[in-house]
């Protein structure tokens, strides 16, 4: 129950910065990017406002899927290897596969991120 609990304090630590950081630049979009950037769009910020919140969404809601997903897996696989401590190697995989959700959702920000500059 420990190592959950944890883990869900590591995914809401994440989520925590994902949401200010995406705060910071839906109320400050012009200073994110270049102004080459904003003159190419018009001069409407709020694209660039849309794209920075589906950014932060992307790696905040990934986070906390992981955070959840690692907390039930990682229960499970401690109780797994209570009882058969070879198990070791697959119940690692596992674990990992589940932590990967958030890695997917960081590179989704980062396309997104990437195509608004």
């Amino acid at each position: 129950m420990r190592l959950s609990a944890i883990i869900m304090i590591g995914a809401a630590t994440l989520i925590a910065i994902a949401a200010a950081f995406g705060t910071l630049l839906l109320a400050f979009p012009e200073t994110a990017v270049a102004e080459e950037a904003v003159s190419a769009l018009g001069g409407d910020t709020g694209v660039l406002q849309w794209g920075f919140a589906a950014a932060a969404a992307a790696a905040g809601l990934s986070a906390a899927a992981a955070g959840y997903a690692v907390a039930h897996v990682g229960s499970a696989a401690v109780g797994a290897l209570a009882e058969k401590p070879e198990l070791m190697g697959r119940v690692l995989v596992i674990v990992g596969l589940a932590e990967g959700i958030a890695i997917y959702g960081l590179i989704v920000s980062i396309l997104i991120l990437n195509r608004l500059g």
